[in-house]
């Protein structure tokens, strides 16, 4: 698979490596995308060469799951936003995940894999200081970062280690099994001893976080975190967003609306750390998302409560923030799928503070309550002024021009006059 990274190489790369606090900035410029995230780990006789290039090959074995039907792509195409794709009987794109075994059902959404690396490691005790315009809620502190929707790995490595092992996903049974389906490649024994050393894959202990890494070491690439959206265009000079679009916009980063109080890291008159803006602050909140019909669970679920570090009640419902970048094209949304289309999400936030919006434009009725009730976010979703439909509409042209180049031609018809 090629690197997505043909158009703005360099600026891309550099950016990154500014955000990941590589020192060899120069270097970094020169070389290709596989070099810069590997340098200290290549192999001249390897079949890969690096770990990114073995990572990338792993993510794209379906031989790591039980009945070899399903790899990390399956569930996060490259292709498509490193989403879920496939579709369900009505031929919409399922909520959850078919697991290996064709019928398995996994209960959360998959989350894109783009800019995930981007995520500072779990803290239980975290601290952000927030760069909204609202005078309140300047402060968070609390749960910050991780993977997956609840933080239960630390680490882009720990998360990368999860699905193979996880009985509704890929569902082998053990570490030892994986790393006897990694003994059956020879182009996988030579270069994870290559890259790894001696007798890697004689331990399953040792296989099996040599692969996590690897996967990870390919996550951590230019190919997952391009930066050259309309968005990052615009704030080069290369690309002038439409009058909508800037509306949606200033609505985004004013005090009028909360959507920066969780979905901005960076200062915008930063000048480097502007163009790295990842969407979100990694934190965790429970926004009163109603549980989804057409996943089955057993009880609610309970989000960052179910992470093994966390024993307060207070935490249940809770998910982390994710990244707005290629939001428009990684539908369906919420932890859980349960909304469809991007517009329904913004007047979804906006029925908190907007009693005319008391339907699901989805349904045609009444919004249901909160899957977890007792935690919801209530000083936060009551930040902010009712939305017009024009502002409505303007904010999802904004989204929109977070997609990244790559996938702009899975953009929705635009019905919205993004463009005027």
């Amino acid at each position: 698979m090629n690197s997505y990274l043909p158009l703005r190489p360099a600026l891309g790369r550099l950016r990154l490596a500014l955000r990941l606090g590589t020192a060899l900035v120069a270097l970094v410029v020169a070389l290709p995308s596989s070099a810069w995230a590997e340098q200290d780990h290549k192999s001249s006789s390897a079949v890969f060469d690096t770990r990114v290039e073995l990572g990338r090959a792993l993510f794209h074995d379906p031989s790591l799951s039980r009945n070899r039907t399903q790899s990390c792509a399956t569930c996060h195409e490259p292709g498509a936003g490193f989403v879920d794709t496939r579709r369900d009987e009505a031929g919409q794109r399922r909520p959850v995940s078919l697991g290996d075994d064709g019928e398995s059902l996994g209960e959360r959404n998959a989350p894109t894999l783009t800019y995930a690396a981007l995520s500072p490691a779990f803290e239980l005790e975290g601290e952000r200081k927030r760069v909204n315009k609202q005078k309140r809620h300047r402060h968070y502190h609390g749960p910050l970062g991780g993977q997956f929707l609840d933080g239960r790995a630390a680490t882009l490595t720990e998360q990368a280690g999860g699905p193979p092992l996880n009985p509704v996903e890929m569902n082998m049974p053990s570490e030892a099994a994986v790393v006897e389906r990694l003994r059956e490649n020879e182009a996988y024994v030579d270069s994870f001893v290559a890259l790894f050393g001696e007798g890697v894959l004689d331990s399953p202990e040792r296989g099996f976080q040599a692969m996590s890494e690897s996967i990870a070491a390919f996550e951590r690439s230019g190919e997952f975190a391009t930066f050259d959206s309309k968005y990052d265009r615009a704030l080069e000079g290369e690309a002038t967003l439409s009058f909508k679009e800037s509306a949606g916009k200033s609505l985004f980063f004013s005090q009028f609306a909360n959507c920066a109080i969780c979905h901005q890291m960076h200062d915008n008159g930063h000048p480097v750390k502007k163009f790295e803006e990842p969407f979100t602050g990694y934190e965790f909140h429970n926004i009163g998302v109603p549980a989804n019909p057409a996943v089955e669970t057993a009880e609610p679920d309970p989000g960052l409560y179910g992470h093994p570090a966390v024993d307060d009640p207070a935490m249940r419902g809770r998910f982390k923030v994710p990244t707005l970048r290629n939001v428009a094209v990684t539908g369906p949304y919420m932890h859980n799928g349960v909304f469809r289309d991007l517009k329904t999400v913004i007047e979804f936030y906006d029925h908190f503070v907007n009693e005319e919006r008391s339907n699901n434009p989805e349904t045609g009725e009444p919004w249901r309550e909160p899957e977890v009730p007792e935690t919801v976010a209530e000083d936060l979703l009551a930040v902010g002024d009712p939305m017009s439909d024009y502002q409505v509409e303007a904010m999802v042209c904004f989204l929109r021009t977070l997609t990244d180049e790559r996938y702009e031609h899975l953009l929705p018809e635009d019905d919205l006059g993004c463009d005027e």
